[in-house]
């Protein structure tokens, strides 16, 4: 089931999306929230007449770095021997159609096409065995990252922090399973041009790896993101490019760059 997260006349809510071609899409409006049991209302409103919102609006961002090996290489840096985790707060995510705004204070922007998931239940210290269990769904992320301010600075709060620089969506697809997960192409385009593509099976560190590792260490909420690193082939965006994120199974994150005002 693809979910997603909306606003019709003002009104916020979540659908269950249905169909298959784009022009045809509907929403079935969910009663209630999807982290819990929920019916389908049977009201349904065609997608076109909908605005998108980020699919979940997560407590924290949780990122991994450097968890595909060509990537880690083609910036320089060393593979790492365990899972390299980093925050992006919940004020840097957007969604699909949002506006991804060029900082001020960066002159290197870079795209990261990644797959995100979604926690679906409050949970710490998740065995192995358990991982699946405490998956809500899979959905597409772009990091955007101020290049040269990490190389800067080191600490990447600032580079990889700022508003807009957590694009989400388009919706959270929950039927993928981790085996399935583990094993689909990831692809950008900027303006058309396919900038990155590579496949999740490519990852240094597993699906299950990275929920162990960050939840020995912290309590993960509902709606809680974890992104799983990016493929090789991150490279410039500049103002009024249309950067497009598209995973198998799931569907298309779309954005604009726009200087900041």
């Amino acid at each position: 089931m693809r979910i997603a997260r909306f606003s019709i006349d003002g009104n916020v809510a979540f659908g269950a999306v249905e169909g298959d071609k784009p022009d045809e899409l509907v929403l079935d409006i969910i009663k209630g929230i999807p982290f819990a049991d929920f019916e389908l209302s049977g009201t349904k409103v065609p997608l076109s007449k909908v605005r998108l919102l980020p699919p979940v609006l997560p407590n924290k961002v949780v990122a991994f770095g450097r968890n595909y090996a060509e990537h880690a290489r083609e910036l320089g840096n060393e593979v790492p021997d365990a899972p390299f985790a980093f925050f992006k707060p919940s004020t840097s995510v957007i969604g699909p159609g949002d506006d991804i705004q060029y900082p001020s204070f960066t002159e290197e922007l870079h795209h990261e096409a990644e797959l995100a998931v979604v926690i679906g239940r409050m949970c710490r210290e998740v065995p192995r065995e358990r991982v699946k269990d405490v998956i809500f769904g899979f959905t597409c992320a772009n990091d955007i990252t101020a290049r040269d301010v990490q190389k800067r600075e080191k600490q990447w709060a600032r580079a990889k922090g700022f508003d807009t620089s957590c694009p989400l969506g388009p919706w959270v697809e929950t039927k993928l399973d981790l085996q399935a997960a583990s094993d689909l192409t990831v692809q950008l385009t900027v303006n058309g041009e396919q900038r990155q593509l590579g496949r999740t099976s490519e990852m240094i560190h597993s699906i299950e790896d990275l929920i162990v590792n960050i939840s020995e260490a912290m309590t993960l909420l509902p709606g809680d993101v974890i992104l799983t690193g990016t493929p090789a082939g991150v490279g410039p965006l500049n103002v009024g490019d249309e950067v497009a994120v598209t995973i198998e199974g799931i569907g298309t994150l779309t954005n604009k760059v726009v200087k900041r005002g």
